[in-house]
Protein backbone atom coordinates (compact mmCIF):
# COMPACT_ATOMS: atom_id res chain seq x y z
CA UNK A 1 0.00 0.00 0.00
CA UNK A 2 3.29 2.44 0.88
CA UNK A 3 3.91 2.35 -3.07
CA UNK A 4 0.38 3.54 -3.98
CA UNK A 5 -0.61 7.31 -4.52
CA UNK A 6 -3.25 7.74 -1.37
CA UNK A 7 -5.58 11.06 -1.62
CA UNK A 8 -7.52 12.01 1.43
CA UNK A 9 -10.92 13.27 0.92
CA UNK A 10 -13.37 14.56 3.40
CA UNK A 11 -16.82 15.85 2.87
CA UNK A 12 -19.40 18.02 5.47
CA UNK A 13 -23.03 16.54 4.27
CA UNK A 14 -26.20 18.69 5.32
CA UNK A 15 -29.88 17.66 3.98
CA UNK A 16 -29.01 20.23 1.06
CA UNK A 17 -25.87 20.80 0.36
CA UNK A 18 -22.61 18.37 0.30
CA UNK A 19 -19.20 19.87 0.22
CA UNK A 20 -16.03 17.78 -0.96
CA UNK A 21 -12.34 18.70 -0.29
CA UNK A 22 -8.89 17.25 -0.99
CA UNK A 23 -6.60 17.44 2.26
CA UNK A 24 -3.37 18.22 0.77
CA UNK A 25 -0.22 17.31 2.74
CA UNK A 26 -0.62 20.30 5.25
CA UNK A 27 -3.72 19.61 6.19
CA UNK A 28 -5.08 22.11 4.14
CA UNK A 29 -8.46 22.05 1.75
CA UNK A 30 -8.10 22.06 -1.81
CA UNK A 31 -10.26 21.63 -4.75
CA UNK A 32 -13.55 22.18 -2.92
CA UNK A 33 -17.12 21.11 -4.39
CA UNK A 34 -20.28 21.89 -3.25
CA UNK A 35 -23.22 19.84 -5.01
CA UNK A 36 -27.09 19.73 -4.41
CA UNK A 37 -27.75 16.49 -2.73
CA UNK A 38 -30.96 16.47 -4.59
CA UNK A 39 -29.58 16.04 -7.20
CA UNK A 40 -27.86 12.82 -6.55
CA UNK A 41 -29.60 8.97 -6.06
CA UNK A 42 -27.09 8.32 -3.24
CA UNK A 43 -24.27 9.22 -1.62
CA UNK A 44 -22.22 6.58 -3.52
CA UNK A 45 -23.20 8.52 -6.46
CA UNK A 46 -21.86 11.95 -5.18
CA UNK A 47 -18.17 10.60 -4.38
CA UNK A 48 -17.64 8.91 -7.40
CA UNK A 49 -18.47 11.69 -9.66
CA UNK A 50 -16.29 14.08 -6.93
CA UNK A 51 -13.23 11.17 -7.26
CA UNK A 52 -13.78 10.95 -11.05
CA UNK A 53 -13.66 14.96 -11.79
CA UNK A 54 -10.85 15.63 -9.49
CA UNK A 55 -9.19 12.23 -11.61
CA UNK A 56 -8.56 10.57 -8.40
CA UNK A 57 -10.35 7.07 -8.50
CA UNK A 58 -7.26 5.15 -9.10
CA UNK A 59 -5.47 6.47 -5.93
CA UNK A 60 -5.57 4.66 -2.24
CA UNK A 61 -8.82 7.21 -1.04
CA UNK A 62 -9.02 7.96 3.06
CA UNK A 63 -12.12 9.48 3.33
CA UNK A 64 -13.55 11.22 6.88
CA UNK A 65 -17.36 12.42 6.33
CA UNK A 66 -19.11 14.80 8.50
CA UNK A 67 -22.87 14.24 7.98
CA UNK A 68 -25.81 15.41 10.06
CA UNK A 69 -27.53 12.56 11.48
CA UNK A 70 -26.55 9.79 13.97
CA UNK A 71 -23.64 7.70 13.15
CA UNK A 72 -23.05 5.03 15.51
CA UNK A 73 -24.43 2.20 14.07
CA UNK A 74 -23.85 0.71 10.47
CA UNK A 75 -26.50 1.99 8.94
CA UNK A 76 -27.14 5.35 8.32
CA UNK A 77 -30.20 7.48 7.67
CA UNK A 78 -30.28 10.63 6.81
CA UNK A 79 -32.75 12.96 8.94
CA UNK A 80 -33.44 15.53 6.47
CA UNK A 81 -33.67 13.66 2.90
CA UNK A 82 -33.62 9.96 2.37
CA UNK A 83 -30.34 8.90 2.05
CA UNK A 84 -29.69 5.61 3.39
CA UNK A 85 -26.94 3.40 3.35
CA UNK A 86 -24.36 1.06 4.82
CA UNK A 87 -21.04 2.18 5.80
CA UNK A 88 -19.31 -1.04 5.16
CA UNK A 89 -21.02 -1.01 1.83
CA UNK A 90 -20.31 2.48 0.33
CA UNK A 91 -16.66 1.61 1.86
CA UNK A 92 -16.26 -1.57 -0.24
CA UNK A 93 -18.45 -0.17 -3.56
CA UNK A 94 -16.02 2.84 -3.70
CA UNK A 95 -13.06 0.57 -2.42
CA UNK A 96 -12.18 2.70 0.26
CA UNK A 97 -8.28 2.69 1.95
CA UNK A 98 -10.25 4.14 4.83
CA UNK A 99 -13.56 5.54 5.96
CA UNK A 100 -14.85 7.45 8.78
CA UNK A 101 -18.03 8.82 8.82
CA UNK A 102 -18.28 11.58 12.43
CA UNK A 103 -21.54 13.38 13.41
CA UNK A 104 -21.47 17.14 11.76
CA UNK A 105 -21.04 18.24 15.63
CA UNK A 106 -18.14 15.94 16.40
CA UNK A 107 -16.43 17.84 13.09
CA UNK A 108 -17.00 21.40 14.45
CA UNK A 109 -15.69 20.02 17.66
CA UNK A 110 -12.39 18.89 16.12
CA UNK A 111 -12.36 22.05 14.31
CA UNK A 112 -11.82 24.43 17.42
CA UNK A 113 -7.93 23.59 18.16
CA UNK A 114 -7.07 24.48 14.45
CA UNK A 115 -8.99 27.88 14.43
CA UNK A 116 -6.92 31.12 14.25
CA UNK A 117 -7.24 34.58 15.51
CA UNK A 118 -9.38 35.72 12.13
CA UNK A 119 -11.81 32.55 12.64
CA UNK A 120 -13.53 33.14 15.12
CA UNK A 121 -14.40 36.24 18.06
CA UNK A 122 -13.35 36.42 21.80
CA UNK A 123 -16.64 37.69 23.80
CA UNK A 124 -15.60 39.10 27.27
CA UNK A 125 -12.58 37.68 29.43
CA UNK A 126 -11.03 34.56 30.36
CA UNK A 127 -8.15 33.01 29.13
CA UNK A 128 -8.20 29.63 27.36
CA UNK A 129 -5.67 27.11 29.26
CA UNK A 130 -3.89 24.50 26.62
CA UNK A 131 -5.20 21.18 26.23
CA UNK A 132 -8.08 21.62 28.55
CA UNK A 133 -11.70 20.52 27.68
CA UNK A 134 -13.48 22.91 25.57
CA UNK A 135 -17.33 22.67 24.91
CA UNK A 136 -19.40 23.64 22.08
CA UNK A 137 -23.11 24.52 21.65
CA UNK A 138 -24.47 25.67 17.69
CA UNK A 139 -28.39 27.84 17.63
CA UNK A 140 -29.67 27.12 14.26
CA UNK A 141 -32.20 24.72 13.12
CA UNK A 142 -31.43 22.82 16.17
CA UNK A 143 -28.67 23.72 19.57
CA UNK A 144 -26.06 21.08 18.76
CA UNK A 145 -23.71 20.44 21.35
CA UNK A 146 -20.37 18.49 21.64
CA UNK A 147 -17.01 18.54 24.24
CA UNK A 148 -13.57 17.97 23.27
CA UNK A 149 -11.18 16.95 25.31
CA UNK A 150 -7.83 15.79 25.35
CA UNK A 151 -6.40 12.25 26.12
CA UNK A 152 -2.83 11.11 25.31
CA UNK A 153 -2.14 14.76 23.67
CA UNK A 154 -5.02 13.19 21.44
CA UNK A 155 -8.73 15.32 20.84
CA UNK A 156 -11.60 13.37 21.81
CA UNK A 157 -14.87 14.73 21.43
CA UNK A 158 -17.85 13.61 23.25
CA UNK A 159 -21.15 13.76 21.50
CA UNK A 160 -24.78 14.27 22.79
CA UNK A 161 -27.83 15.62 22.96
CA UNK A 162 -27.31 18.94 25.54
CA UNK A 163 -29.67 21.12 23.84
CA UNK A 164 -32.43 18.86 24.57
CA UNK A 165 -31.46 19.70 28.77
CA UNK A 166 -34.54 21.14 30.94
CA UNK A 167 -35.26 24.85 30.40
CA UNK A 168 -33.40 26.62 33.29
CA UNK A 169 -35.37 30.29 33.71
CA UNK A 170 -32.79 32.86 36.19
CA UNK A 171 -35.03 36.04 36.16
CA UNK A 172 -39.01 36.44 36.92
CA UNK A 173 -39.31 37.83 32.77
CA UNK A 174 -37.75 33.95 32.01
CA UNK A 175 -40.15 32.01 34.45
CA UNK A 176 -43.19 33.49 32.49
CA UNK A 177 -41.75 32.57 28.91
CA UNK A 178 -41.58 28.84 30.74
CA UNK A 179 -45.10 28.77 31.82
CA UNK A 180 -46.42 30.36 28.48
CA UNK A 181 -44.22 27.45 26.72
CA UNK A 182 -45.78 25.18 28.74
CA UNK A 183 -49.03 25.98 27.48
CA UNK A 184 -47.91 24.41 24.09
CA UNK A 185 -45.52 21.47 25.46
CA UNK A 186 -45.15 19.29 28.20
CA UNK A 187 -40.97 19.48 28.29
CA UNK A 188 -39.45 22.77 27.75
CA UNK A 189 -35.35 22.27 26.40
CA UNK A 190 -33.06 24.75 25.73
CA UNK A 191 -33.52 24.41 22.19
CA UNK A 192 -37.17 25.44 22.12
CA UNK A 193 -35.20 28.76 22.99
CA UNK A 194 -31.69 28.35 20.95
CA UNK A 195 -32.36 27.83 17.90
CA UNK A 196 -34.92 29.51 14.94
CA UNK A 197 -37.86 28.67 15.88
CA UNK A 198 -36.35 29.57 19.53
CA UNK A 199 -36.84 32.81 18.79
CA UNK A 200 -40.11 33.01 17.33
CA UNK A 201 -41.49 31.23 20.38
CA UNK A 202 -39.79 33.82 22.67
CA UNK A 203 -41.29 36.95 20.87
CA UNK A 204 -44.60 35.18 20.98
CA UNK A 205 -44.08 34.60 24.51
CA UNK A 206 -43.56 38.38 24.96
CA UNK A 207 -46.19 39.09 23.19
CA UNK A 208 -48.51 37.04 25.59
CA UNK A 209 -46.59 38.22 28.69
CA UNK A 210 -47.24 41.56 27.60
CA UNK A 211 -50.89 41.55 26.60
CA UNK A 212 -50.16 42.41 22.73
CA UNK A 213 -51.86 41.21 19.59
CA UNK A 214 -49.89 38.85 18.25
CA UNK A 215 -48.65 39.62 14.82
CA UNK A 216 -46.53 36.37 13.46
CA UNK A 217 -42.49 37.38 12.25
CA UNK A 218 -40.27 34.53 11.02
CA UNK A 219 -36.88 34.48 12.68
CA UNK A 220 -34.54 36.62 10.65
CA UNK A 221 -37.18 39.25 10.19
CA UNK A 222 -37.05 39.43 14.15
CA UNK A 223 -33.48 39.66 13.88
CA UNK A 224 -33.65 42.15 11.25
CA UNK A 225 -36.30 44.13 13.25
CA UNK A 226 -33.81 43.80 16.50
CA UNK A 227 -30.65 45.28 14.68
CA UNK A 228 -32.19 48.09 12.73
CA UNK A 229 -33.85 49.10 15.83
CA UNK A 230 -37.26 49.33 14.45
CA UNK A 231 -39.23 47.18 16.66
CA UNK A 232 -38.73 47.57 20.22
CA UNK A 233 -40.41 44.22 21.19
CA UNK A 234 -38.02 42.49 18.73
CA UNK A 235 -35.13 43.75 20.37
CA UNK A 236 -36.05 42.46 23.69
CA UNK A 237 -36.46 39.08 21.98
CA UNK A 238 -33.48 39.22 21.03
CA UNK A 239 -31.98 39.61 24.17
CA UNK A 240 -33.43 37.38 26.03
CA UNK A 241 -31.87 34.92 23.13
CA UNK A 242 -28.47 36.13 24.35
CA UNK A 243 -29.22 35.87 28.24
CA UNK A 244 -30.23 32.49 27.70
CA UNK A 245 -27.33 31.53 25.23
CA UNK A 246 -25.48 32.76 27.67
CA UNK A 247 -26.72 30.87 31.14
CA UNK A 248 -26.89 27.52 28.79
CA UNK A 249 -22.87 28.44 27.80
CA UNK A 250 -22.24 28.68 31.73
CA UNK A 251 -23.92 25.47 32.59
CA UNK A 252 -21.72 23.47 29.68
CA UNK A 253 -18.34 25.23 31.44
CA UNK A 254 -19.58 24.66 34.68
CA UNK A 255 -20.28 20.60 34.33
CA UNK A 256 -17.06 20.42 31.79
CA UNK A 257 -14.38 22.52 33.13
CA UNK A 258 -14.27 24.10 30.32
CA UNK A 259 -10.94 25.84 30.92
CA UNK A 260 -10.15 25.76 26.83
CA UNK A 261 -13.13 27.82 26.34
CA UNK A 262 -16.52 27.70 25.30
CA UNK A 263 -17.56 28.20 21.78
CA UNK A 264 -20.90 29.21 19.84
CA UNK A 265 -20.96 27.91 16.46
CA UNK A 266 -24.29 27.49 14.17
CA UNK A 267 -25.61 29.62 11.66
CA UNK A 268 -27.22 32.16 14.03
CA UNK A 269 -25.08 34.23 15.90
CA UNK A 270 -22.62 34.93 13.31
CA UNK A 271 -25.19 37.38 11.47
CA UNK A 272 -25.08 39.93 14.65
CA UNK A 273 -21.86 39.99 16.61
CA UNK A 274 -22.41 43.32 17.17
CA UNK A 275 -25.55 42.96 18.99
CA UNK A 276 -24.39 39.55 20.75
CA UNK A 277 -21.16 41.31 21.80
CA UNK A 278 -22.73 44.23 23.82
CA UNK A 279 -25.86 41.91 24.79
CA UNK A 280 -26.37 40.01 28.31
CA UNK A 281 -24.59 36.89 26.53
CA UNK A 282 -21.54 37.36 28.85
CA UNK A 283 -23.01 38.36 32.29
CA UNK A 284 -25.27 35.18 32.04
CA UNK A 285 -22.37 33.10 31.36
CA UNK A 286 -20.19 34.43 34.46
CA UNK A 287 -23.72 34.84 36.72
CA UNK A 288 -23.04 31.19 38.52
CA UNK A 289 -23.92 32.63 42.08
CA UNK A 290 -20.77 31.39 44.45
CA UNK A 291 -19.01 29.69 41.39
CA UNK A 292 -18.93 32.99 39.12
CA UNK A 293 -15.59 33.27 39.96
CA UNK A 294 -15.00 30.20 37.99
CA UNK A 295 -16.94 30.69 34.61
CA UNK A 296 -15.39 34.94 34.64
CA UNK A 297 -11.98 32.54 34.53
CA UNK A 298 -13.07 30.66 30.74
CA UNK A 299 -12.83 32.54 27.68
CA UNK A 300 -16.19 32.64 25.30
CA UNK A 301 -15.71 32.61 21.35
CA UNK A 302 -18.13 32.98 18.05
CA UNK A 303 -16.94 30.78 15.64
CA UNK A 304 -16.69 32.66 12.39
CA UNK A 305 -14.95 30.02 10.03
CA UNK A 306 -17.41 29.23 6.89
CA UNK A 307 -16.40 25.67 6.85
CA UNK A 308 -16.00 24.48 10.52
CA UNK A 309 -17.23 21.08 9.42
CA UNK A 310 -14.58 20.45 6.89
CA UNK A 311 -11.86 21.73 8.68
CA UNK A 312 -12.78 19.41 11.66
CA UNK A 313 -13.30 16.15 9.38
CA UNK A 314 -9.86 17.08 7.90
CA UNK A 315 -8.46 17.43 11.53
CA UNK A 316 -9.92 14.19 12.53
CA UNK A 317 -8.79 12.63 9.38
CA UNK A 318 -5.38 13.09 10.06
CA UNK A 319 -5.35 12.30 13.86
CA UNK A 320 -6.59 8.74 12.36
CA UNK A 321 -4.50 8.46 10.12
CA UNK A 322 -1.76 9.35 12.54
CA UNK A 323 -3.25 6.26 15.27
CA UNK A 324 -3.70 3.60 12.01
CA UNK A 325 0.27 4.25 11.10
CA UNK A 326 1.44 4.26 14.90
CA UNK A 327 -0.78 1.15 15.27
CA UNK A 328 0.85 -0.36 12.18
CA UNK A 329 4.53 0.10 12.88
Amino acid sequence: MNNIEQTNVVADIGGTNIRLAIVDENTKLTQIESYQCRDFESLADVLKHYFKVKKISDTSINTCLAIACPVENDQVIMTNMSWVFSQRELKSALNLNNLWLINDYTAIAHAIPLLNQSQKIKVGNGKAVPNTPIAVCGPGTGLGVANLVNVDNKWVCLSGEGGHGDFAPVNEEQVKILQFLFTKYHHVSYEQLLSGLGLEQIYQALHHINNREFTPLSAQDISQKALDNSCELCVTTLQHFCKILGSFAGNLALTGGCFGGVYIAGGIVPRFIEFFEKSGFRKCFEQKGRFSDYNQNIPTFVITESQPGMLGASAYLSQQLSITQQISK
